[in-house]
């Protein structure tokens, strides 16, 4: 062990006092050693450390920062290089405000469109996320803050999140939903990791040895430590025992005390308290030698205004551009329409909201650009139902202009964290001004803010449109550059936009059932179901237009990876991304009909010529194999192609490849859906086929349970409890009507009543969360029995908080 010399003049009390928070941002210190506590904070595209004293849920005012565009919008750049540039600049800012680990970035796979937490995530494929999420955690660890990629892992809905089960099965698990992580710690060596809040197969993530010991250390090498995701921890003792590390924030003791009786009960041994506080420390010592320097230092504020912006000129996708209206021409009359011009979206909602240093908003803006604005409409509220008058004012001043350009998008209540979209639409109020006024006017240029795919069956009545996603606090300044020509857009979709929602692979088993999510689907999701099934889509993954041209040409595949040449045939200057994807051409095992292995970003001046190189690297032919519980590789040719998008494939070669000889791990005759990819209604013998074993019954009980989400409180036996879930429902529909949710009521609404405890700072402890419990199933006497535990409760909890203060 690193620092047997610190542990060995420690207390088991001051051991295991460690592996839980001082409170809600920061981990313990003990003067006595001179050991600091680190600070942590929210991150994936800006700091959000809060000011003062944390709230109980973390959700209040936070220090100024610069809000860089979403994951979900860097993706759309295909850059792992403006991933690193963007880290280095959240990694300064955060040494500035004395953050020792940042909590970030998210790089959870975009399973299903109406997870409302998608903005935060990069891709539907792993490949992309982990390239992309490996650039973040370089830049941010560059001076010496720690990297946290979060949530870990099979977190794809926000819906009880708490309170949920992933049922997937293990080749799904490792191929789709822990590459990503697997290629940013081995990559980058990220020296932290944030559990995620789900089961997975039955075991809480926080606690799960075969994710947090097997796969995240053994396997892939990792050396830092793990953190529970705030309120996250279910059993503590186990999760340290799992490959756990600290559980945040504090409970005032209540955990503490729980961890030094299970080694004194010689439940738990002091060898792996010893082990894990190694690991703990290791991170702990390293990132605030590194901050403390840093600390107070102030960052260039004007220049990361600027890589902001820089970031959403790399990252925004032409959609469409009917005729070639874009880009405009200077001089010429624009009608500007849309809430969004003057107060944009530019970041999800959430724990990850970002007090920007600064804002800029299209009409403060476009003044600059050389066009000549006849005016501007709001054209509906920013939440709520349409209004007529707007409605007339918008179609009124499109009347008046050559051009119209609408700014549309997602409002704040269809992506925030702990909600899930209802649909993929617009919101109507916003698909009524398209409509009206594309009546008097059809030169429509649309620029959209979403973090997530939509349906657009209103597409045909714009003449283009620009995708900005969530493009941060500089966002619209580059979208006003991509409209008058001074940039060329080179982004591509990170994501597949299917026609309608019901397309969509995982939508028949999405959000949970109850207690349970089944990833049915398996493999195929996004582009790898449409590629394999043919199904029509909007846009395909990888999608986007340019102001220019390109030509592919000279393919040549080797056993070292494939080499052609790309030409800008048009008469600006741009980037194209070339994307290689591989085919199985007889599969022993089934697979996607097309998987992406590589990719590359390339600038070239018109007219210009590049020869690129895409290499093949360990995972460019693996598949997992569930007999064998590693990788193999399938033996035979492949297709090699190299395309604009997953649908645009412009060159074609095959490569013979030897294969590894593994037994096959599947009677395909049990799996007929997985091999045909016509995944849309397995059905429950299929899926176990898939999953091996039995499917775990995902029904509530009649009684609730310390892992139950309190919105069951529905089911509750007790009148009071009931009224207390009616109570705090109409609280819940209020905050939604107002169009920004409160984000503190949505926490405890799907908080499973464990969390009581485990979010309230030491306020409640787990004996009291059980009186509760005891209360809320039973009738007038389970009262008093529930009131006596809470008591009891109490009164110890108040001698374990009088101890974690001392234990400094």
């Amino acid at each position: 062990m690193k620092h047997q010399d610190l542990i060995s003049q420690m207390s088991l009390e001051e051991k295991c006092y460690f592996f839980s928070g001082k409170d809600f941002w920061e981990s313990r210190s003990l003067k006595r050693l001179g050991i600091e506590g680190m600070t942590m904070a929210d991150g994936p595209h800006g700091i959000r450390k809060q000011e003062g004293a944390g709230d109980q849920l973390g959700l209040n005012g936070s220090l100024p920062a610069t809000c860089f565009p979403t994951a979900a919008t860097v993706a759309n750049s295909w850059s792992p290089e403006l991933g690193e540039e963007i880290g280095r600049a959240l990694g300064e800012e955060a040494a500035s405000q004395d953050v020792c680990v940042l909590l970030g970035p998210g790089v959870n796979i975009k399973r299903n469109p109406l997870c409302g937490r998608n903005f935060e995530y990069f891709s539907e494929d792993p490949y992309l996320a982990g390239k992309i999420a490996a650039g973040y955690v370089r830049g941010i660890q560059s001076n010496g803050v720690a990297a946290c990629p979060k949530h870990f892992a099979a977190n794809n809905t926000e819906l009880r999140r708490m309170a949920s089960d992933s049922v997937v099965d293990e080749r799904t698990l490792r191929e789709i939903y822990l590459t990503a992580f697997e290629i940013a710690v081995r990559e980058a060596r990220p020296r932290a990791i944030m559990s995620s809040y789900n089961m997975i197969n039955g075991t809480y993530a926080n606690e799960n040895p075969h994710l947090l010991q097997e796969i995240l250390r053994d396997e892939w090498g990792f050396d830092g430590y793990v953190v529970s995701d705030w309120g996250g921890s279910n059993d503590h003792v186990e999760g340290v025992r799992a490959g756990g590390h600290l559980e945040m924030p504090t409970t005032g003791g209540d955990s503490d005390e729980e961890l030094i009786a299970a080694v004194r009960d010689g439940k738990i041994s002091e060898e792996v308290i010893d082990r894990r506080l190694d690991e703990l420390l290791d991170v702990i010592l390293s990132t605030r030698a590194a901050v403390n320097p840093l600390k107070g230092k102030p960052f260039d504020k004007d220049a990361h205004h600027a890589l902001a912006r820089k970031a959403a000129a790399e990252s925004l996708v032409l959609l469409k551009n009917e005729g070639g209206i874009l880009p405009l021409k200077p001089g010429a009359k624009v009608a500007v329409i849309g809430e969004f011009a003057k107060n944009p979206r530019y970041q999800g909602a959430g724990s990850s909201v970002v007090n920007c240093t600064k804002l800029d908003a299209a009409m403060d803006l476009i003044g600059e650009t050389g066009l000549e604005v006849v005016g501007y409409a709001q054209g509906y509220p920013r939440t709520g139902p349409g209004d007529r008058a707007m409605l007339e004012e918008a179609a009124a001043l499109a009347q008046k202009a050559d051009i119209v350009l609408l700014y549309i998008g997602l409002d704040e209540i269809s992506e925030s964290e702990g909600l899930d979209r209802p649909n993929m639409r617009l919101p109507r109020s916003q698909t009524d001004v398209i409509n009206a006024v594309a009546n008097a006017n059809e030169n429509i240029v649309a620029v959209m803010a979403a973090g997530s795919a939509v349906e657009m069956p209103w597409l045909g009545r714009c003449k283009a449109l620009i995708h900005g996603c969530l493009h941060g606090q500089a966002g619209a300044g580059a979208v006003l550059d991509a409209i008058t020509g001074k940039i060329n857009p080179s982004g591509k979709l990170s994501e597949t936009y299917a026609l309608k929602y019901h397309d969509v692979p995982s939508s028949p088993y999405f959000p949970a059932q109850e207690r349970t999510v089944e990833y049915r689907e398996g493999l195929y999701v996004g582009y790898r179901y449409f590629e394999t099934v043919k199904k029509p889509v909007l846009f395909p993954f990888g999608f986007g237009l340019s102001y220019t041209t390109f030509e592919y040409s000279d393919l040549t595949v080797t056993d070292g990876g494939a080499t052609f040449t790309i030409k800008n045939t048009g008469d600006r200057d741009g980037a194209e991304v070339a994307q290689l994807y591989v085919s199985a051409k007889n599969p022993t095992v089934y697979r996607p009909a097309k998987e992406l292995k590589g990719f590359q970003k390339v600038f070239l001046k018109a007219g210009e010529s590049k020869s690129v190189t895409i290499p093949f690297d360990d995972k460019a032919f693996r598949y997992f194999n569930v007999k064998t519980n590693r990788f193999e590789v399938d033996g035979g040719e492949y297709g090699v192609f190299i395309g604009a998008s997953a649908s645009d494939i412009r060159l074609k070669g095959t490569l013979a490849v030897k294969g590894t000889e593994a037994p096959a791990p599947y009677e395909r005759g049990k799996m007929p859906s997985y091999y045909s990819g016509e995944i849309e209604n397995v059905s429950d013998g299929e899926f176990e086929a898939l999953l091996g074993h039995p499917i775990p019954d995902g029904r509530w009980s009649g009684t609730i349970g310390m892992n139950d989400a309190i919105c069951q409180l529905y089911y509750a036996k007790s009148l009071k409890a009931r009224l207390a879930y009616k109570i705090m429902t109409a609280m819940l529909n209020r905050s939604m009507k107002k169009g920004k949710p409160d984000l503190n009521i949505i926490f405890v609404y799907n908080m499973p009543f464990r969390g009581i405890g485990k979010m309230t700072g030491g306020m409640v402890s787990q004996e009291m969360c059980e009186g509760i419990l005891t209360i809320v199933n039973g009738h007038a006497i389970a009262f008093f029995q529930g009131l006596g535990k809470i008591i009891s409760g109490y009164f110890k909890q108040r001698k374990a908080l009088k101890k974690a203060r001392s234990m400094e």
